[in-house]
């Protein structure tokens, strides 16, 4: 399975040190349609480019932004673009990813899009999220690869939420890395691992209301690519400050 890597600039010395292609954030969508980029070490090439969508204005020109994506993809030696967009789906961002996929793959290049935009990017991979709280991690995967095919890649998202006890909406709150290990040092509670989800637990207290916490580890993210592997999925992208503090457990290793 081939990983990708997504970190900012700050971060890019850091994270090339794994020696994955890199998901370089460093690039938004800004007024009049144009693709502004954060300041880049120079040796930051190939990987992808990789766009948001929050607090992003409307795209009235998709061909011109278009255009500048691919100009930056050639010029930086990019494999391609990443449209991390997670806001509510947008119809001008819709229309800019049905045009932009194309015009990558007659360059050569590839683009990749999450699961609300699948659809409306047909040329494009899809990117569906690996951090579930409900349900069975395998049978979910079947379900999105019958789905997209060959176009599915993983986004190896590593879960790390609280929950109440019972919780009716299945919705927990996501905790930081540093309140998630705050949480474990001071509770000390024994862990559980979910095969269902593929994912560790473990419960404590709190003034009188019983809490669940799950997340993922290094193992329990490698066991999830090796369920994507017997899948046929062969691209998975990893952020990296999520999992900075575990990448000598996730990367040293060979993978699936």
């Amino acid at each position: 399975m081939r990983l990708f890597l997504t970190a900012a600039p700050a971060e890019y010395r850091e994270a090339a040190r794994w020696g994955l292609p890199l998901v370089h954030a460093a690039y938004r969508i800004g007024e009049s349609s144009v693709l502004l980029r954060q300041s880049q070490p120079l040796q930051a090439r190939g990987g992808l480019l990789r766009m948001g969508d929050r607090d992003v204005p409307a795209v009235a020109d998709p061909d011109a932004l278009c255009a500048a994506v691919e100009r930056e993809c050639l010029r930086r030696g990019y494999e391609g673009a990443a449209a991390d967009f997670t806001e509510p789906p947008r119809a001008d961002l819709a229309a800019f990813l049905r045009r932009l996929g194309p015009r990558l793959r007659a360059r050569g290049l590839r683009l990749y899009v999450t699961e609300a935009y699948g659809n409306a990017a047909a040329e494009a991979a899809v990117l569906v999220g690996t951090a579930l709280s409900g349900g069975n991690c395998t049978e979910y995967l079947t379900e999105a690869a019958e789905r997209w095919g060959g176009r599915l890649a993983l986004d190896a998202e590593r879960l790390r939420m609280d929950f109440p006890l019972p919780c009716p909406t299945g919705m927990g709150t996501p905790l930081s890395g540093a309140e998630f290990q705050a949480l474990r040092e001071r509770e000390s509670p024994a862990v559980f691992f979910s095969p269902d989800l593929c994912a560790r637990y473990f419960t404590y207290r709190r003034e009188g209301e019983h809490r669940f916490v799950l997340f993922d580890d290094a193992d329990t993210l490698r066991e999830k690519l090796r369920i994507g592997a017997e899948l046929g999925i062969s691209t998975a992208f990893f952020s990296w400050p999520e999992v900075a503090d575990i990448a000598g457990e996730l990367f040293s290793a060979p993978l699936p």
